[in-house]
C-alpha cells in the first residue's frame, strides 16, 4: 500500500506520532530541492511522508515555495494521496476561527508562481488538466467523515481564495473575495492543488482557520487572534489526521 503524503504549514510544522524510519533529507528533485526535509515513518499504523512548506523555521515566503519540488518529491516517495494541512482566514460567517473546512473550490489570486510542470523542457507533452474539481472528492470524502467520527463539527465544502501572501489582505481585497464567492483565504492552496493534479495525485485540503480574515476581527488583533486558536485547532487536526490516514485507498 503506498505511503500517504502529508503538508505541513503554518497550522502544522511536525507530525507528532510520527515514528521516522530513516532521518530526513532534502528531497533532489528535477525541479530544486524540497522547501522542506521529507520524513518517512509511520503514523497511525500507516506509511507516511511529511514534508513542511515553508522549511526549517518557517522562514520560505508563500510565494517562494518550490512546490513543484514538493509535489515531485511526494510522487517519487510513492505516494498517490496527498492532505494537505493549511491555516486560513475566516470570510464567511461558517468559518469561524478554530473550525476545520475541507473547500472543495479555488479562486487563485496569486501571480507569478511556477504553477505547472509542462513549462520544463524535460517534461514531454503537453496535458491540460480537468481541474473542475480542484480537490479529490473522494478523499475529501474520508477526511469529512473522519471529523464526523471524532464529532468535530468540520465545514464540508467552501470556496478557497489563494492570495500572494506574505502580508495579509487588506479589508477591501476581502470583500472583494467575499463577493467572488470565497468562504476562506489562504496564501498557499496554489498552485499546489494543480501540481498535484498534473502529477496524478488525489489531493485533499485540510483547512483549518485560525482567524477572522481582514475587515472581520471584530476588535481583536489578528496575530493575537491567530495565536489564541492555533494550539487548540492543532489538536483537532492531529487527531483527524490519525482517524483518516488508515482509511486512505
Amino acid at each position: 500500500m503506498s505511503p500517504v503524503g502529508v503538508i505541513g504549514g503554518t497550522a502544522l510544522a511536525d507530525l507528532a506520532g510520527l515514528a521516522a524510519k530513516r532521518p530526513p533529507a532534502i528531497a533532489d528533485t528535477p525541479y530544486g530541492p524540497s522547501s522542506g526535509p521529507l520524513v518517512a515513518g509511520t503514523f497511525a499504523g500507516r506509511d507516511v511522508v511529511f514534508v513542511v512548506r515553508h522549511g526549517a523555521g518557517h522562514k520560505i515566503a508563500p510565494h517562494a515555495i518550490n512546490y513543484r519540488a514538493n509535489i515531485a518529491a511526494l510522487a517519487a516517495a510513492g505516494c498517490k494521496q496527498v492532505i494537505a494541512v493549511a491555516a486560513v482566514g475566516g470570510i464567511d460567517d461558517a468559518a469561524r476561527p478554530g473550525r476545520i473546512v475541507v473547500p472543495d473550490q479555488i479562486i487563485d489570486y496569486s501571480w507569478g508562481r511556477c504553477h505547472t510542470f509542462y513549462d520544463d523542457p524535460a517534461t514531454d507533452g503537453l496535458d491540460h488538466i480537468d481541474f473542475t474539481e480542484p480537490y479529490d472528492p473522494v478523499l475529501r470524502r474520508v477526511l469529512l467523515d473522519g471529523a464526523d467520527k471524532l464529532g468535530l463539527d468540520a465545514l464540508d465544502g467552501g470556496v478557497h481564495g489563494v492570495t500572494q501572501g506574505p502580508r495579509l489582505e487588506t479589508a477591501a481585497e476581502i470583500n472583494r473575495m467575499a463577493a467572488d464567492g470565497c468562504h476562506i483565504v489562504g496564501m498557499t492552496g496554489m498552485p499546489e492543488a494543480a501540481l498535484a493534479r498534473e502529477a496524478g495525485l488525489s489531493y485533499a485540503c485540510l483547512a483549518v482557520v485560525v482567524n477572522k480574515a481582514a475587515g472581520r476581527t471584530g476588535g481583536l488583533a489578528i496575530h493575537a487572534e491567530i495565536e489564541a486558536t492555533l494550539a487548540a485547532a492543532m489538536a483537532d487536526v492531529e487527531a483527524l489526521l490519525g482517524t483518516v490516514v488508515p482509511s486512505c485507498g
